[in-house]
């Protein structure tokens, strides 16, 4: 069989700091939707996922960065509850995805017709339980065997990775989380910032191919069903 060739994937990250307190960046549908969302921290991090995703777009496809100019990138959930592209009401060339966590968004960006998943995960303790009802009996392994210092990031990963691979599949915790097996590689040899490989197998069939980031006590993850380079920051 022939070999994939790999593809290039593009992220950015925001901060709710980097969001206009205005709303003239948003197309009309997006400004209708945002005012029936009635609790602040969801219309924050609604807003927070829009913003970093036009921005993303913009710097992705060559267009202009100006506030009224990214209303005419809209950003719609499809029925699965994927976030996709449109550019002056029309599909955007593009496939994207969208996490956040604790006031920062990451959007990933890739050719049309992707599949494509990204995630964020705070490095933070997790119980016993937890591992032992979302992970899989190599995955527990893996955890067992980390130190104590490494169990919170390594956690993190696979719990992150599962969600990028979920989201990939437009599933999200409707399915089972051990039907997903994590690779993440020498995970707790790596150093915490460039972007390093890891695998998912689904059901022990369909592979995944990934990458993750730690820093700043978070885990980004990254995958597609076809093999990745390892992510470009947009410029």
């Amino acid at each position: 069989m022939e070999e994939k060739a790999a593809l290039d994937v593009f992220w950015l990250e925001q901060a709710e700091s980097d969001v206009p307190a205005g709303n003239q960046w948003l197309s009309a549908g997006e400004a209708l939707c945002l005012s029936g969302l009635r609790f602040p921290k969801r219309r924050t991090d609604w807003r927070l996922g829009r913003w970093t995703a036009k921005r993303a777009l913009a710097a992705c496809l060559q267009l202009p960065t100006e506030l009224p100019a990214l209303a005419n990138i809209e950003i719609r959930a499809a029925s699965s509850g994927a976030p996709e592209a449109f550019l002056f009401n029309q599909p955007a060339p593009v496939t994207i995805s969208l996490s956040h966590r604790a006031g920062i968004a990451l959007c990933a960006v890739a050719p049309a017709g992707m599949t494509l998943g990204c995630d964020l995960e705070t490095i933070e303790p997790r119980s016993d339980v937890f591992v032992t009802d979302y992970f899989t009996a190599n995955e527990q392994a893996l955890v067992e065997r980390a130190s104590a210092e490494e169990r919170p990031r390594l956690v993190a990963l696979l719990w992150s990775a599962k969600e990028s691979v979920l989201k990939a599949l437009l599933a999200g915790l409707r399915l089972d989380t051990n039907s997903l097996e994590v690779n993440p590689g020498a995970a707790s040899a790596l150093d915490r910032d460039p972007w390093r490989p890891l695998q998912v197998r689904y059901v022990n069939a369909q592979i995944f191919y990934g990458w993750w980031r730690a820093a700043d006590n978070l885990v980004r993850t990254v995958v597609s069903a076809d093999p990745l380079h390892a992510p470009i920051p947009c410029k």
